[in-house]
Parts: structure tokens; C-alpha cells; sequence
């Protein structure tokens, strides 16, 4: 029953930010664990945070760490991810993600948005 649908994404230059978020409905996310994933062509989709549902603990991958953060809105049922300083390499469609473990592992997540493009060029 649970609905996510991400937005924020779009062209940018390197060294811009972005903020994507994360909409449910049909549910509120401070009954799950949120993760935000990404899935660039040709690769495999992979974890980029992770947010357990009081938010007081989150995981990021080493690839963005120090540059993106994830954070959860209850009272407006959103998860965002803040994104600073993109690389080229970020360049991805990112997904957000519910569940109920704490964990990185893509397959733990029950629920998926349909996920929002982010492009990184020069």
C-alpha cells in the first residue's frame, strides 16, 4: 500500500547541489527504514543512505560520504537526500526505499518509488 515518488533530480554542472526527495502516501516512513539508492547505467543499483525511522542513525556509502544527507520530515512524510558538491559520477537514477531492517542490502526493501534522474555534466 505504501506509495513513494521521488523528485528533485535534473541536469546540473559538477559541484552543484541538489536536494531529492522522497513523498509516501498510503503509509507514514516513520514506521520504516528509508534508503536512498542509485543505479547508474551499466552498474548495478546501490545503496547511497540509509535512515532508521526516528532518525537518529543513518549510513551512508563511502562514495558520498561527507557530501550527501539523508533525512527524514515525519511530520511532513518525506525523506530527503541532500546532495552537495556532485561529481560526475553521481550521475544515476536514485530511488527511495522502504523497509524494515537497517541495512544496505537492496533486497530488504519492500516498497520503491519509480526513482528520478539525476544527470551530472560539464
Amino acid at each position: 500500500q505504501l506509495h513513494l515518488v521521488e523528485s528533485g533530480g535534473g541536469l546540473v554542472q559538477p559541484g552543484v547541489s541538489l536536494r531529492l526527495s522522497c513523498a509516501a502516501s498510503g503509509g507514514t516512513v516513520s514506521n520504516y527504514v528509508m534508503g536512498w539508492f542509485r543505479q547508474a547505467p551499466g552498474k548495478e543499483r546501490e545503496s547511497v543512505a540509509v535512515i532508521i525511522p526516528n532518525g537518529g542513525t543513518t549510513l551512508h556509502a563511502d562514495s558520498v560520504k561527507g557530501r550527501f544527507t539523508i533525512s527524514r520530515n515525519n511530520a511532513e512524510n518525506t525523506v530527503d537526500l541532500q546532495m552537495n558538491n556532485l561529481k560526475v559520477e553521481d550521475t544515476a537514477v536514485y530511488y527511495c526505499a522502504a523497509g524494515r531492517r537497517f541495512t544496505q542490502a537492496m533486497g530488504e526493501y519492500n516498497y520503491w518509488g519509480r526513482g528520478t534522474q539525476v544527470t551530472v555534466s560539464s
